[in-house]
């Protein structure tokens, strides 16, 4: 095997001059150059948020899905593409097609799994992209802390950011509690969203509150993210069970206690911040509908409103009562945001139209483009600094 991956590793050396292939490479002008060596290959593609959207339809609903380029072959069988128009400031993702068989690019060791697919990733700076860089400020803490939920009756996992200074100090912090979508779990907003990054960034330029950031697992079926539990190396699929069934919102206190007897934490509703994206934005509202006293601050990223008619649960019913009672409390920040072409649009339009109906005061923010990260992490970026003021 060391035989094999030294003489590849010499041929693409040798290819050019003494050094490896470049990809991808962002050039001064924001244009951006995918090489992959495949002297074999009959074709070679290239998939990516980068590239204009295509519209798909699945079980789940309509989403928009990465366009697909052509690489052209070179000498020696290295295969380019250039993008056309320089990229804007962005995290993106890729993936290489050769010969039908979508497949990483080899000379990109920067990879993300999101659900059961993994592709690469690179950063376009300047701008809101700058947020998601590793900059040079104080950096906070993330760590994956285990606890035991009585209401599930199991031990589960979830990953805990803590500002920078807060190992130093004796100082109580607010908590935002931060839920991914379907599919996701506690890694998700880590490693898709940017959230560690972007609450250094944010918090070092004086733009947000230090801040205590909890990302749980929403699939209450499940101890921890697939690779991390007993059960070993599963495959990871959005077909879990009691997702969507009450049994994440009933067992969200448990989460609550555990971090407020381990962490120094500002303990009251004005302390406490929830959010998150699709499935993850459905949690929120429901809970923070379900135990009015515990949020100040609730984001809906996305959001899926109500459960499907089949799904029985207390934590459903009586559900504009329950909003009442929230609302006639006075929640500091109820913000709702969504993209044009997501396909849980005309969902969130009748939510808001019954909150305007019944007076309940809300902040909406629209943004282009659907059901895709690149919105989440702008939603992350514009919610976090209007929390605990």
């Amino acid at each position: 095997m060391l035989f094999f991956v030294f003489v590849d590793a010499y041929a693409q050396q040798t290819l050019w001059g003494d050094k490896p292939i470049v990809s991808p490479e962002i050039h001064s002008d924001n244009t951006v150059t995918f090489r992959m060596r495949a002297p074999k290959a009959v074709r070679v593609q290239i998939t990516g948020d980068f590239l204009p959207m295509q519209h798909s339809e699945s079980a789940y609903g309509k989403y928009d899905v990465p366009g697909i380029a052509d690489l052209k072959e070179g000498k020696e069988g290295v295969w380019e593409y250039t993008t056309p128009l320089p990229l804007l400031p962005e995290l993106y993702n890729y993936s290489f097609i050769v010969d039908g068989l979508k497949t990483t690019d080899p000379a990109n060791v920067y990879l993300i799994r999101d659900v059961a697919t993994v592709f690469n990733v690179f950063i376009v700076g300047g701008a809101r992209a700058d947020l998601y860089k590793v900059n040079s400020v104080n950096h906070g803490t993330v760590s994956r802390r285990w606890y035991w939920s009585p209401s599930l009756k199991m031990n589960r996992r979830l990953a805990v950011y803590t500002p920078a200074g807060y190992e130093e100090s004796n100082k109580r912090y607010p908590v935002f509690y931060l839920l991914h979508g379907m599919g996701g779990d506690e890694e998700a907003w880590l490693a898709l969203g940017r959230a560690s990054q972007i609450l250094d960034n944010l918090i070092a330029a004086g733009k947000a509150k230090p801040m205590i950031v909890v990302m749980t697992n929403g699939n209450v079926s499940q101890e921890a993210a697939p690779g991390e539990s007993s059960l070993g190396y599963i495959v990871p699929t959005m077909q879990l069970p009691k997702t969507m069934d009450g049994s994440m919102e009933e067992s969200f206190p448990d989460v609550v206690n555990f971090i407020d007897a381990t962490y120094r934490t500002v303990k009251r509703k004005s302390g406490r911040a929830i959010a998150g994206l699709s499935m993850g934005g459905f949690h929120s509202l429901h809970i923070s509908k379900q135990y009015p006293d515990m949020f100040d601050y609730v984001g809906l990223f996305s959001a899926a409103i109500m459960p499907d008619k089949q799904v029985k649960s207390s934590v459903y019913d009586n559900t504009e009562n329950k909003l009442k009672m929230q609302f006639n409390k006075n929640p500091k920040l109820y913000w709702i945001a969504i993209g044009k072409t997501d396909f849980l649009y005309k969902a969130n339009e009748e939510y808001r139209k019954m909150l305007n109906e019944k007076g309940f005061k809300y902040t909406y923010y629209e943004t282009d483009e659907g059901h895709i990260w690149r919105n989440w992490r702008i939603y992350l970026t514009e919610f976090v600094p209007m929390l605990f003021h």
